[in-house]
């Protein structure tokens, strides 16, 4: 058992995972992976070899914009807010 020192030391943060919202626009066809063996699960998306982390309560809205628009073929999240405080917007696009 090492000491919080050298577990600080030690350390190396996991790779960096981007939020969707900083895609300019997002393809609905683009492949959703689960890293469902993280400290904290989370969905995302691979673009040019970056991950996007896709939080559930955009894809929720997603779905209710498919079932008034099921042709739609992109779109763009705005984020506002920190933390519990986080809010998304999904525009659709096209």
């Amino acid at each position: 058992m090492g000491t919080i020192k050298d577990e600080a030391n030690q350390y190396k943060p996991s790779a960096s995972v981007m939020n969707i919202s900083e895609l300019a626009s997002v393809d609905v066809n683009l492949a959703v992976f689960d890293a469902s063996d993280a400290e904290f699960p989370y969905k995302y998306v691979e673009v040019n070899g970056a991950k996007y982390k896709v939080p559930v309560s955009i894809l929720a809205t997603l779905k209710e914009i498919l079932k008034s628009n099921s042709n739609l073929k992109t779109f763009k999240v705005n984020k506002s807010g920190q933390g519990m405080n986080t809010k998304y917007i999904v525009i659709p696009l096209n």
